[in-house]
């Protein structure tokens, strides 16, 4: 059942930044903010899949990540394109997503601590992508009917690719689980490893407040979040985890030690080419 889910995946696709973000009206500081945080959790979850590829268990498995990689950097830069147009350069030229991409430091990244955690066994990356990809089918679900059209749009079809990430992680929660006893008891413990991190990404933020007609506040979902999670725990025979939640802090700029060394690698190609295309 998770090849066929991971077949479907269409990265190909998705919508190009210049398809999204060509109206003139740049946006808001705060709604561009906004884009910030949703760009930056896909970049980063991006990087962290793409690491699989050639390591996954099988080789369809490689191609379904790499895929599913290729779908989360396909909304980094939608978002994360959308983002840079309310902002300019110490120079005063336009900023591009490459900018925001490759020439931002630690501090100034706004991801969640869960997107940088690092992949673990697979039963790890399976656990945090089961967390994740659920986040992302509610948050993007309700973000198409935001007010601002182009956040709109870059949901209407992001949540279809998560759909997809989504059915990939709970089918391979569920052939984990209920698999051997080796990987049960992995499963088992991946959860208990990426759980705590779970709560920051309902944290209140005083941007959801400002921006009550584009935003969407994560704290609006969670029931049908924490219902979704459930049923599949349950029809995988695990329970949630009972432990307390991590520190949290990504979308002020506070991070673990995991993103600077995820950056340093994704970043090393741009700064030591500063200008170059290819």
């Amino acid at each position: 059942m998770a090849h066929d889910s991971a077949t479907r995946i269409t990265p190909g696709n998705a919508l190009r930044p210049e398809d999204i973000t060509a109206q003139d009206r740049a946006p808001s500081e705060a709604v561009a903010e906004y884009a910030l945080w949703l760009g930056d959790d896909a970049l980063i979850l991006a990087q962290r899949l793409a690491h699989w590829i050639s390591r996954a268990p099988e080789l369809e498995e490689d191609v379904a990540l790499g895929n599913i990689a290729l779908d989360q950097l396909g909304h980094a830069r939608s978002f994360l394109s959308y983002a840079a147009k309310a902002r300019s350069s110490a120079e005063g030229r336009p900023l591009t997503e490459d900018d925001l991409a490759y020439w931002r430091d630690e501090t100034q990244f706004r991801s969640v601590h869960l997107i940088e955690q690092p992949n673990g066994d697979f039963a790890v990356t399976i656990a945090r992508q089961f967390i994740i990809s659920g986040y992302q089918y509610e948050l993007y679900s309700r973000l198409q009917r935001s007010a601002d059209p182009t956040l709109a749009a870059i949901a209407a079809k992001a949540v279809k690719e998560v759909d997809y990430h989504r059915d990939h992680a709970v089918q391979w929660l569920l052939r984990l689980a209920r698999g051997t006893e080796e990987s049960h008891r992995r499963m088992v413990a991946a959860l208990a490893l990426v759980w705590p991190h779970l709560e920051e990404l309902f944290d209140d933020q005083p941007l959801y407040a400002e921006l009550a007609d584009v935003a969407v506040a994560p704290a609006s979902f969670r029931s049908e979040f924490d219902a979704s999670l459930t049923g599949a725990l349950e029809r995988a025979e695990l329970q949630s985890p009972q432990l307390p939640r991590a520190s949290g802090g990504g979308r002020s700029g506070q991070h673990t030690e995991h993103l600077g060394y995820l950056l340093a690698e994704m970043q090393v190609p741009a700064r030591a080419h500063p200008g170059a295309s290819w």
